[in-house]
């Protein structure tokens, strides 16, 4: 898939969703599904919509589009399935990640920041980055590649990812609705990512100013 059709997909959600629902009704529970699982269980998979997903989820839930109580469990299983995997992946993997090098399917920087966050705020790290993209796609991984205790891992894997689809599918619920936000939904995405990614932004230029001082 070309960027420009992503891009068109995480900006039009909403439309997208719609069609998709019109077309075929309950499949579209196990499409939202596989894009929350792959997600935050693949680590070359980063990019998929997933904050404004849900909060856009939310909307239609309000509107009776979507069984609101079913795409929340369904998705907050997927969110914590999908870590599990991830989790699992890094386990397996082992120490040899850090000699991987950047390529189309790894993004060395994006680790080495996960790594690094993790590193230093511990466990607390699965549940912070859920609201942070590509963060919360390899903080998983990390934690599986450092052994992690799976106890531990798994109850700030459970918690994590409940508060993380709860409530952006609530404030979905709450607000998506609002005639002016439902008519500007696209604007409304293109603002969550960019307050989502502010936390990425705001470490990189500390680093950049550590670095340079």
């Amino acid at each position: 898939m070309d960027p420009s059709s992503i891009v068109n997909i995480i900006l039009h959600f909403d439309v997208q969703l719609a069609q998709f629902i019109q077309a075929y009704g309950p499949w579209v529970y196990g499409v939202l599904f596989a894009i929350v699982f792959v997600e935050t269980g693949l680590v070359v998979m980063p990019f998929l919509p997933g904050d404004s997903m849900l909060f856009i989820v939310g909307a239609f839930s309000a509107a009776g589009s979507l069984n609101g109580p079913l795409a929340f469990g369904l998705l907050w299983a997927a969110a914590v399935l999908g870590n599990i995997s991830n989790y699992f992946i890094g386990r397996a993997i082992g120490h040899r990640v850090f000699t991987w090098k950047d390529s189309r399917w790894f993004n060395r920087k994006a680790f080495d920041r996960a790594h690094a966050f993790y590193e230093r705020y511990g466990g607390i790290t699965i549940v912070a980055t859920r609201f942070v993209p590509f963060l919360r796609t390899f903080a998983p991984f990390v934690a599986g590649v450092a052994e992690m205790s799976y106890p531990k891992f798994l109850v700030y894997n459970i918690g994590g990812g409940g508060l993380w689809v709860g409530s952006l599918m609530a404030a979905g619920h709450l607000f998506g609705n609002i005639p002016w936000i439902k008519h500007n939904l696209g604007l409304l995405t293109l603002g969550i990512i960019v307050l989502s990614l502010l936390p990425v932004g705001l470490g990189w230029w500390k680093a950049r100013r550590a670095s340079v001082a």
